[in-house]
């Protein structure tokens, strides 16, 4: 018996035999079910990603040249808007790869290639992790240092 016609043979009671099917599960469509269709991630999913792995990194102040910060600012307290996780983030994404620009303010006293290549390491490892995306590149360029006698550019709102 071939495999696509598979009988099992039981005794019956009167001594003949009776031919029942075997029944094999149905699998439709054949494969793997992870490759039967596409993911596409859009450009902002890769960019909140990357801004906020880029925010968790000690001595980095702020993302974004001054101008997008002041705009940002103002839009923070906007009623109903909320802080933008991309300020500063800027990612070209592909089928397969990303590359990512990315603007950073640092606090006065770090060093500027140690938060860089944390910056790199912890883009890279929280975009690669969640979708699955080789990044081949992170530049970053450093428009800022935050000077411990500076104001926060985005201080409290006042409640009145």
């Amino acid at each position: 018996m071939t495999e696509a016609t598979e009988q099992a043979r039981t005794q019956g009671t009167g001594g003949g035999t009776e031919t029942v099917s075997a029944r094999k599960p149905t699998r439709r469509g054949g494969g793997d079910p992870s490759t039967r269709g596409r993911t596409t991630i859009a450009d902002g999913v890769v960019e909140k990603i990357a801004g906020l792995a880029t925010r968790d990194v000690v001595g980095v102040h702020a993302m974004g040249s001054g101008l997008s910060r002041t705009f940002g600012a103002v839009r923070d307290r906007v009623p109903g808007g909320a802080k933008s996780v991309t300020r500063g983030v800027k990612a070209e994404v592909g089928e397969v790869q990303t590359a990512l620009d990315l603007e950073i303010v640092v606090d006065y006293g770090v060093s500027i290639t140690e938060v860089s290549r944390d910056v790199r390491e912890n883009v890279i490892a929280a975009v690669e992790r969640m979708t699955g995306l080789e990044v081949v590149e992170v530049n970053i360029a450093v428009s800022d240092v935050k000077l411990p006698e500076e104001e926060d550019e985005e201080p409290e709102p006042r409640i009145q």
